[in-house]
């Protein structure tokens, strides 16, 4: 039996520069919680359906399940840790507590990394629109009633105080099979 081949990676991740090494094969969920030590992405399906591991690569929901490492050399990495200071994130948190979004937990990582760039990105949303955006993003426990309404609560406290939206134009253009996520 062969040694893995091993191949060394350089990224930014939350804000800092992480040269390692990974195999081909890793995935950035694994990369992140093995070997970086982020525990705060969730692994549910390791498929790409549950939504549990979405964090932002280039400024870009990602399910980290199904995107190797390898693939985000070069690229800027923000797991839920990151968001410590985020002025977004800390207002959603906020939300999710007062809404009663929160049950066991499991998905909230990767369902607030999702409401942070639907808040930015759509501060128009409606419920329904908000509820699209959420589709990839599974949880079993709370029925997505208070995790809409946190969102919504949000959204509405910036548009109450006429927060300007982030440039669309600022956002990268996503790749083939991002869209098709979408």
């Amino acid at each position: 039996m062969t040694d893995p081949v091993i191949k060394p990676i350089e990224l930014v991740i939350n804000r800092s520069r992480v040269t390692a090494t990974v195999e081909p094969r890793s995935s950035l969920a694994d990369f992140l919680r093995d070997q970086q030590m982020l525990c705060g992405t969730n692994l549910g399906c390791e498929q790409g359906v549950c939504g549990a591991c979405t964090l932002m690569v280039d400024g870009v929901p990602t399910r980290s399940c199904i995107t190797s490492a390898i693939s985000c050399a070069g690229s800027e990495v923000q797991s839920i840790e990151g968001f410590d200071h985020d002025a977004v994130m800390n207002e959603l948190r906020a939300a999710f507590t007062a809404e009663h979004a929160l049950q066991c937990g499991y998905c909230t990582p990767g369902m607030l990394v999702t409401a942070r760039d639907v808040v930015i990105r759509l501060p128009e949303a409606d419920d329904a629109r908000v509820r699209l955006e959420l589709s990839g993003n599974l949880c079993r426990c709370t029925g997505y009633v208070g995790i809409v309404r946190a969102i919504r609560r949000v959204l509405d406290a910036r548009r109450a105080v006429q927060v300007v939206p982030l440039d669309t134009a600022v956002r990268l253009e996503l790749s083939a099979s991002e869209q098709a996520w979408k």
